[in-house]
């Protein structure tokens, strides 16, 4: 595969534009040298046991993140040590004026917090999030203050927030940065806990609510995911934070600007593939055992 690929390179390509398609098609994996093609503008895999960089593509690259927002506004609402079982109301000026995006509660509607809170995070509703902003100490000024100070705390350079659900395209960050962003979101147990779930039930307005997770991925078979929030605006693209376990290794992966919807979960399965065969032995080490040598 890398052979084929770089020597498809070397030949002499008529149209600029086909090398330079080539070239960003062309992603060099840190920890083996193979060769992998991602859809995803910008992605980055993170060892979360060793902290290496397993691999990485135009990481650093600052780009709008859209929902991927939320789960820093998850994080500063926990910061605050809320009560979970506090009621609060949907108001008018919690709906959506910038994208007009859809939401499945009604102005008006009345939940705990803690269910305002999945909302956010499972289905990613942008009515529950800014409510969660809105409702935060001293208002939505000092929620964005909090934000401010968490993304400092964090180190994140790369890192602009400017509203809590990500609608805005000025709410932007780099995949390296979002990978150290969802390390942190896994130390909040309700985070994790509402992301990896796949659907649930919530009693809204005198029925029953199916909240589904929004990344197809949580609960899917040969998945063991760790945290997981998905996002998509036009100026974003379809966008990919994942922590998952696989073959007993445990890492963090961020795909942005995926283009297509399905983009972002055949690169997530490309990932899952590359991150198996790290825990194999090289073909090398498996004839040298097979033929006896120590």
């Amino acid at each position: 595969m890398l052979y084929s690929i770089r020597s498809t390179l070397s030949r002499p390509l008529r149209h600029p534009a086909m090398r330079q398609a080539l070239a960003a098609a062309l992603l060099l994996c840190a920890a083996t040298g193979h060769a992998m093609a991602l859809r995803s503008e910008n992605a980055i895999v993170v060892s979360d046991d060793t902290g290496k960089v397993l691999l990485e593509k135009d990481a650093g690259s600052r780009v709008p993140i859209a929902s991927l927002t939320k789960l820093m506004t998850a994080m500063v609402v926990l910061d605050s040590k809320p009560d979970m079982d506090a009621k609060i109301s949907i108001e008018a000026s919690d709906v959506d004026l910038l994208k007009h995006s859809k939401s499945h509660v009604p102005v008006g509607t009345t939940l705990p917090r803690r269910e305002i809170f999945q909302l956010a995070l499972m289905s990613s509703d942008n009515r529950a999030a800014a409510s969660l902003a809105r409702t935060y100490p001293g208002s939505t000024a000092a929620f964005m203050q909090a934000v401010q100070r968490k993304i400092q705390s964090l180190g994140l350079s790369n890192t602009v927030i400017t509203e809590p659900t990500g609608l805005s395209p000025e709410n932007m960050s780099s995949a390296a940065d979002l990978a150290r962003m969802a390390q942190a979101a896994s130390h909040y147990p309700d985070i994790v806990n509402i992301t990896t779930d796949p659907s649930d039930t919530i009693r809204m307005n005198g029925r029953q609510y199916m909240v589904r997770n929004t990344n197809r991925l949580v609960g899917a078979s040969g998945w063991d995911v760790l945290l997981s929030k998905t996002g998509f605006t036009n100026e974003a693209g379809h966008c990919l934070i994942m922590r998952i376990k696989q073959a007993g290794a445990h890492a963090t992966l961020v795909l942005l600007h995926a283009g297509p919807g399905s983009a972002r979960t055949v690169d997530a399965l490309t990932i899952r593939k590359y991150l198996s065969s790290l825990s194999r032995p090289a073909p090398q080490a498996r004839y040298a055992h097979n033929a006896g040598i120590r």
